[in-house]
């Protein structure tokens, strides 16, 4: 391939990891490139993502490079995810929602193992949303990012804390996921009914 190949691949790559990112060992190992290929490529991304038509940018955090979106388009985002189109959950980020507010502090994985299916977009359409966010990382090999509910979840849902969630069922965590999601989908109705009202 070459470089603009590369390049694109690299772009492919990191936005399949989603906000967790990729590290430059593991963009090396599977694009099988050297370092100073790799920082190349690095590189010329950051210059072409400086350019006013691209709507995203490279970020890095504890080693991991991430794509995100620019800070200067903020406001249109805002508007997005304030709209009433965008206003009720499905049904997968609903689940991933119950999971979290009830497990939390909890890693993609273990969501995932709860849910039995893939849930990274649940995840980052929630984190959009400011409904979850990052509130550690969980000891242990590749230290995995924690996920924990916000203000928002409490404000979206019209909740005073967590302890307002309704009980679950003792002993009975098969229930958890079918139980907390029919309460969030009824209030997830509630407050896209609400915005209709107020059109």
């Amino acid at each position: 391939m070459n470089i603009n190949e590369y390049k694109g691949a690299v772009e492919g790559l990191l936005f399949a990891a989603g906000e967790e990112g990729l590290t430059k060992q593991k963009l090396k190992d599977v694009l099988e490139i050297e370092q100073h290929t790799l920082q190349e490529l690095l590189d010329e991304l950051m210059v072409d993502y400086q350019e006013k038509q691209r709507g995203v940018t490279l970020m890095f955090s504890d080693e991991a490079i991430y794509l995100a979106t620019k800070v200067e388009h903020a406001p249109y985002l805002k508007q997005l995810l304030d709209s009433p189109q965008s206003s009720k959950l499905s049904q997968a980020a609903l689940e991933t929602l119950a999971i979290i507010a009830y497990q939390q502090p909890i890693t993609r994985v273990e969501i995932e193992e709860l849910r039995g299916v893939k849930s990274e977009r649940a995840i980052q359409t929630l984190t959009s949303r400011s409904l979850i966010q990052e509130v550690g990382r969980k000891e242990g090999i590749g230290r995995p990012i924690l996920y924990g509910t916000t203000k928002d979840f409490l404000t979206y849902f019209g909740i005073n804390s967590l302890e307002d969630l309704p009980p679950l069922p003792e002993g009975n965590e098969d229930d958890m996921e079918t139980e907390a999601d029919l309460f969030f989908e009824e209030f997830s109705t509630q407050g896209h009914e609400n915005t209709e009202d107020h059109e």
